[in-house]
């Protein structure tokens, strides 16, 4: 695997009690021009996309965050529509969890030509819901239900089943804003199952939760609706997220 790629850095990341951070930039909530210029330095990489955007601001976003930062922007659609060649990569996500076959494979066979002959770094990764305590954005759009929070052993079996399928990595997502994010031990659970870098997001709003499935197995934790709130809250879940880098420590978010 060469080093440059960041699938190289996520692999590299899943052997350490120490987590990659990415900030989650929804263009319909907030543009990438209104995000702190110091904030934008904080996290590894920057993904942009949602369940839902209704502007079309994908190509206007990636471009702010271009002329601000030197941090690699992924995509993370939530649609086929969601397409950028002006950013580095894409988590292309396959919703194993549901039984949706559009979000399964149909978005999916949709993309696929444009994303061959765009250039991106292509991530073919498991996206797996987990019940957050309320009905999410994601569930509601993709028609899903999401696997229960208590039942580590069905997550584990999706995740060995998108580990056999060949799929690169594995996203746990909670939801946007979730009252709970994904439990520390269902994040374990995987880690022990399953040999792909898992990335976990939805309800990460304090250091203590960002440090817990950091120590639990994630190669990369995701920060949004937190952040949205308080920019300069990233700081600390960064710091939370890598503690012996200092790298969060040398930077002033506020």
């Amino acid at each position: 695997m060469p080093e440059n790629t960041f699938l190289y850095q996520l692999q590299r990341a899943s052997a350490q009690e120490e987590a990659l951070v990415a900030l989650l930039i929804d263009p319909d909530k907030r543009p990438g021009k209104s995000w702190p210029d110091p904030i934008l330095q904080l996290p590894d990489v920057l993904l942009v996309g949602g369940s839902l955007l209704t502007r079309g601001r994908i190509d206007a976003c990636i471009r702010q965050l271009r002329a601000r930062t030197d941090r690699p922007v992924f995509l993370f659609p939530g649609h086929s529509m969601q397409l950028s060649e002006l950013a580095d990569g894409i988590l292309f996500l396959s919703l194993l969890s549901g039984r949706n076959p559009d979000y399964l494979i149909g978005q999916q066979v949709v993309a696929a030509p444009w994303l061959k002959r765009s250039g991106l770094e292509v991530l073919p990764t498991g996206y797996l819901l987990i019940d957050g305590g309320r009905l999410s954005s994601a569930a509601y759009i993709t028609q899903t239900l999401p696997l229960p929070r208590d039942k580590p052993e069905l997550a584990a079996a999706t995740a060995q089943a998108a580990e056999l399928l060949g799929l690169r990595l594995l996203y746990l997502e909670a939801g946007s804003g979730a009252p709970y994010p994904v439990p520390p031990g269902l994040i374990a659970t995987l880690r022990q199952e399953v040999d792909l870098p898992l990335i976990v997001g939805g309800g990460l709003r304090s250091p203590e939760q960002v440090r817990a499935a950091a120590q639990a197995g994630a190669a990369m934790v995701v920060v949004g609706t937190a952040a949205e709130e308080d920019p300069g809250l990233l700081r600390e879940l960064a710091a939370a997220a890598r503690p012996s880098s200092g790298a969060a420590d040398n930077q002033t978010a506020r």
